[in-house]
């Protein structure tokens, strides 16, 4: 029988964001203090696990959060732009001070299709390339453990699939906090299970999160 795999799908710590926008890709947005505090927390509850491979979105929030993770584990991070944002096109707008703003006609296009979604990357792309770098983690961590740094949108989108849900969704309803870890465990490379946890819970209830889904954390609506 091959041996268990489990590798978790981590999302980034609590970002330096004051104007409230959606960062999407944009480069230049780091962790905050509490942010960089969640991550520790994300090491501190994965030492004496078996990692045996860290992988990142290029994104500076995902670097930042996979580095104690990498220094306790004394393993590199490998960059992988399978594990990027979504691509959005509300990226740069302050989508949560005010909701009106969405009802603006030179938004109405980008509404034709939200099972696609025709505003932002489709959740099928999506799919495909975090499969892509699940498929190189499972090598890579045989029998042990891996970590894969991302975010909030491509971690619950590969949640929803593996699930075996319709991939449209709510974002309210996110189950994908900050610095959480979604779980894979997988026989070969065969799922055999997802679980969720949230190493850095206690720091949620003082957080902002532009999505912040079912968790703790206040909605950033800026400044």
């Amino acid at each position: 029988m091959s041996e268990l795999t489990t590798i978790h799908m981590l999302r980034h710590g609590e970002v330096d964001n004051p104007s409230g926008e959606l960062y999407g890709r944009q480069r230049g947005f780091h962790l905050t203090e509490l942010g960089r505090l969640m991550a520790a927390s994300v090491s501190d509850s994965l030492e004496g696990h078996d990692i045996r491979a860290i992988i990142a979105s290029p994104l500076e929030r995902a670097q930042e959060t996979a580095a104690p993770t990498s220094r306790m584990s004394g393993l590199p991070i490998i960059t992988d732009s399978g594990l990027i944002e979504a691509g959005n096109k509300f990226e740069g707008i302050n989508v949560n001070r005010n909701r009106l703003i969405l009802a603006k006609p030179q938004f109405w296009p980008w509404y034709i299709n939200p099972f696609e979604p025709s505003w932002g990357e489709p959740y099928t792309h999506i799919v495909e390339r975090f499969s892509g770098v699940i498929r190189k983690a499972l090598d890579l961590a045989e029998g042990g453990e891996a970590v894969l740094v991302s975010h909030q949108l491509p971690i619950w989108t590969m949640r929803r699939f593996l699930e075996r849900k319709p991939l449209a969704h709510n974002p309210l309803k996110r189950e994908c906090a900050l610095c959480s870890l979604t779980s894979l465990t997988f026989v070969g490379h065969q799922l055999i299970s997802v679980g969720y946890s949230e190493p850095a819970h206690h720091l949620l209830a003082a957080a902002k999160d532009v999505t912040p889904g079912v968790s703790a954390a206040a909605e950033n609506e800026g400044i």
